[in-house]
Order: structure tokens, then C-alpha cells, then sequence
């Protein structure tokens, strides 16, 4: 019997990206996204899925770093505790650091506030066949500055500019800068880990209850569960209106960290899958120089393995000299 043949990858991984995305049609309601859903996969079957992805993608972006034409741009934001961090060691673990680097975007320093809101993402973009991932991104300056309004004068605009409208206008912004990524070879990848408030809590409490984990904890991440219905609303509100075809939202149920990473790994092996990527082709005219090339290292190679065979060594000049030898009759 003939073997059936393989399925391509990415309609392997379908399952896994397909329900999670959401591209800006049809309407978009975040209660309906359930923070614990499983693929109907167990743990040990999402790590056989994790593990194939991981090493796909090592392939994928090795691919990518030696044809230096597309950049891949992953966004990760999410509540604290989401599980952003572990996701990106997990999920890039193996993939080669010289073609990829994570920058984590913290509250805004006096330099960056002199310039406008997504002046520090943009000197941060991944350049031509390198994977960039925002561990937070220009998404916080419609988030965090919209929940706590006073921080939005601490970005200097002029009061004119201030009205009900700027987080409309820094949608729209937003897309287009987006749009122009798309344009220009940098696709964007844009993931929402998305945590129930029950789960956030045992995290929490994990943090406090082993000492390795100690450092993790802040209590700002406590005082921030108070906002938690305004940090929800604000996200929908993002989702809707910065999904498009060329930069959606995938919203990744993140109770459960290995069906979190399932998701975000299939959705960026299936993404540069689709770019049909390749190693570059060799001109003839370098390809006939290397045949010269490497017939001379291997004429190199053969001429000293004749030469260190005619050479004797030391312990075979020794033994030839005692071999020559005659022993002494007896008087």
C-alpha cells in the first residue's frame, strides 16, 4: 500500500490559528473567547505540536536570515501574568540570536517622552531577515495611557491635540503604520494572551509562594486587577479596531501556558510558511569558481596525507633504529 501523502503545515496547524484570529471582519466580542480552551488536545500531545514548531521554525529562520528580504515582526501584549515572557523563551528556544531579538518596551523614559508615541518602537523594528518581538509594544500607549488618563500628560502633546478622539486617531495611525510595514516586507504578527482574572490570581499567589519566583512579583501588578473590567474594554476596543488583513489580532487563550505557546507557535510557522521562503541560488559563475575552489582543497588535503605518510614518525624512527640492531653473540 502506498503511503498517504503528507499534509502541507500549514493546514496541520490550522486547527490552531484559524479560530484564534480575527482579521477585522464581522464583529469582535471578548467575552466570547474562551481564556481555557484546549484545541481538544492534551499536554503531552500540545508538547509534540510545541516541539515540531520549534523546530520548523529554527528551519523557517535560518531560511529567512540567508535570503535578507522579509522581517518578521511579533507583538506580544497581555495582563500581567499572561505569560508573555515564558512564551517567547519556550516557543524561540533553539532559534539562532543572531537573527532575532526581543525588546521589552517598559514605562516610557524622559528621552522617549520627547518624541511622539511610537518613536521607540520604531528604531526597534527587526531589519531585513531578522525575527523582532515587542514583549509589549506601541498597543500600551492606547492602553495603559487610556485607563490611567493622567499619564497621557506626561507625553507633552499640545493641549489642542488632546481630545475625545486621540485613541481613534492613534488606531488609525496605528493601522497605517502597520499597513506600511506590510508594504515594505516587515509582516506583523500581533498576539493578545488572553487570562482570565481567576487564573491571574494563582499565578499571583505562585509568584509569593516559591522563592525563585519572588522576583517576578510586584505589587503594581496587584493594584492594576482593580482595573481590570476598564483593561478589558480597552483591549476589545483595540482588537476591533486595529485588526486588518494585513496585521490581525490572534487572541490565545492563555490559562493553560502550553496550549498558549501551541497557538502562538503554529501561528508563526504557518505565517513564514506562506512567505515561501528559500535559500538563495548560487550564480553559475560562482558555482564553476567553487568547483575550482574545492578541487584545489581537496588536491591540498591529498598532498599532505602523502606527505605525512612518507615522513616517519618518532616512535617509528626509534623502532626502525632497534630493528637494525643485532644482538651480540655470546664470548
Amino acid at each position: 500500500m502506498s503511503k498517504k501523502p503528507k499534509r502541507p503545515v500549514t493546514e496541520r496547524l490550522k486547527p490552531f490559528v484559524a479560530p484564534f484570529r480575527f482579521d477585522g471582519s464581522g464583529e469582535f466580542h471578548l467575552k466570547l473567547h474562551n481564556t481555557g480552551e484546549r484545541g481538544g488536545l492534551d499536554k503531552d500531545e500540545g508538547e509534540k505540536v510545541l516541539e515540531a514548531n520549534r523546530q520548523r521554525l529554527n528551519d523557517l529562520q535560518e531560511k529567512l536570515y540567508a535570503q535578507d528580504r522579509w522581517s518578521l515582526l511579533v507583538i506580544f501584549q497581555g495582563m500581567d501574568a499572561s505569560g508573555k515572557d515564558s512564551a517567547i523563551k519556550s516557543i524561540f528556544d533553539g532559534v539562532n540570536p543572531q537573527g532575532c531579538e526581543v525588546t521589552s518596551f517598559k514605562q516610557p523614559t524622559a528621552h522617549e517622552l520627547d518624541h511622539d508615541f511610537m518613536w521607540r518602537a520604531m528604531i526597534a523594528l527587526p531589519g531585513r531577515g531578522r525575527i523582532g518581538i515587542f514583549n509589549r509594544s506601541y498597543y500600551e500607549e492606547c492602553l495603559v495611557t487610556r485607563v490611567h488618563h493622567e499619564l497621557l500628560a506626561k507625553e507633552k502633546l499640545p493641549s489642542k491635540l488632546i481630545s475625545s478622539h486621540i485613541w481613534q486617531e492613534r488606531f488609525t495611525d496605528i493601522a497605517a503604520f502597520e499597513r506600511y510595514l506590510s508594504r515594505n516586507g516587515t509582516m506583523v504578527l500581533k498576539f493578545f494572551l488572553n487570562i482570565s482574572k481567576k487564573k491571574q490570581r494563582e499565578r499571583f499567589l505562585d509568584r509569593l509562594q516559591q522563592p525563585a519566583k519572588n522576583w517576578k512579583f510586584s505589587m503594581n501588578d496587584v493594584t492594576e486587577r482593580a482595573f481590570w473590567p476598564r483593561y478589558m474594554a480597552v483591549y476589545q476596543d483595540i482588537v476591533r479596531h486595529t485588526s486588518t488583513r494585513f496585521a490581525p489580532w490572534y487572541v490565545v487563550p492563555a490559562d493553560h501556558k502550553w496550549f498558549a505557546r501551541v497557538v502562538i507557535g503554529s501561528v508563526i510557522v504557518s505565517a513564514l510558511e506562506e512567505l515561501n521562503l528559500r535559500f538563495p541560488r548560487v550564480a553559475k559563475g560562482s558555482l564553476d569558481e567553487f568547483a575550482k575552489v574545492r578541487k584545489a582543497l581537496e588536491s591540498e588535503g591529498t598532498s599532505a596525507a602523502k606527505k605525512s605518510a612518507k615522513k616517519p614518525t618518532k616512535n617509528r624512527v626509534k623502532a626502525s633504529a632497534k630493528s637494525r640492531k643485532r644482538p651480540q653473540k655470546a664470548g
